[in-house]
C-alpha cells in the first residue's frame, strides 16, 4: 500500500459540531482498544526511572483527554507541568480540574504546532509526545517538523496508524462498533496515511546520535 495523506473530516469540522464531539468520544475508545495511554506511560516510565520528567508537551493534543489517561497511569509523579498544544482550544474546566486530581499542572497552548516548534523561546520540554498526529503530514512536511522537534526535546514518544490490510480492514468494522461517519471516514484515512517498515524512523533527523526504537502493536499501531 502506498502512503496517502488526505484531509480528516474532524480537522475541518468545527470544534462544536455535534459530529465533532461525537468523533471525539469514538477516539477516546479507540484510544483504549490500541493501548496508547498504557504504551506512552510505561515509555514515561523507562526514559525517566529515577525522577519524573519537568515539562511534558502534547503536540496535537485535542481536548487533552488522552494525556489525562496517561496522567491516571502515572500516580506516583505529582507536580508535573504539561503543555497541551493545539490549532484548536478544546481543553475545558472540567478536564483540567481531573489533571489537577492527578496532581499534573496542565495548560493549553492554542498554536498550530509548527508555530509552536518555531517559537526562540526557553522552554525545552523534556519529552514531546504525538499520538496519532504524525501521519496527518506529507513526506516533506513530515521531516520539517521532525527536525524541529529533535532540536526541542532529549526524548519523543510516537503513536501512529501502521499501514496495512489487515488494520484497513479492521478500521472499515468501526460502524459496527457504534462510530459515526466522521470516525468511520477518518479512520480509513488515518491507516492509508499510516506507516510501515522503516518509513517513520528514516525520516529521523541525524539518528546516530539517538537511540531509536520501534514497535508493532497488533491492535493496528506503530510506534
Amino acid at each position: 500500500m502506498l502512503r496517502t495523506v488526505k484531509p480528516e473530516w474532524l480537522d475541518e469540522l468545527p470544534a462544536d459540531d455535534p459530529r465533532a464531539r461525537r468523533s471525539r468520544l469514538d477516539l477516546q475508545r479507540i484510544n483504549a482498544v490500541m493501548m496508547n495511554s498504557a504504551f506512552v506511560a510505561r515509555e514515561l516510565r523507562e526514559a525517566f526511572p529515577r525522577q519524573p520528567p519537568k515539562l511534558i508537551a502534547e503536540i496535537g493534543a485535542g481536548d487533552g483527554h488522552f494525556m489525562l489517561q496517561v496522567a491516571h497511569r502515572s500516580p506516583q509523579w505529582a507536580a508535573l507541568q504539561l503543555l497541551l498544544i493545539d490549532r484548536v482550544n478544546l481543553f475545558d474546566d472540567g478536564t483540567n480540574a481531573k489533571f489537577r486530581q492527578s496532581g499534573w499542572r496542565a495548560e493549553a497552548v492554542t498554536l498550530d504546532v509548527n508555530a509552536w516548534l518555531a517559537q526562540t523561546t526557553a522552554i525545552v520540554p523534556d519529552v514531546i509526545v504525538a499520538n496519532l498526529f504524525l501521519h496527518h503530514f506529507d513526506t516533506r512536511e513530515l521531516s520539517g517538523l521532525l527536525l524541529q522537534i529533535s532540536q526541542r526535546t532529549r526524548v519523543l514518544i510516537a503513536c501512529e496508524p501502521r499501514r496495512s490490510r489487515v488494520a484497513l480492514a479492521g478500521s472499515r468494522l468501526l460502524g459496527v462498533a457504534g462510530c459515526n461517519e466522521v470516525t468511520r471516514h477518518d479512520a480509513v484515512a488515518s491507516v492509508q496515511a499510516g506507516f510501515t517498515g522503516r518509513e517513520l524512523s528514516d525520516l529521523w533527523p541525524d539518528p546516530a546520535r539517538w537511540r531509536m526504537c520501534c514497535w508493532i502493536a497488533w491492535r493496528g499501531a506503530r510506534r
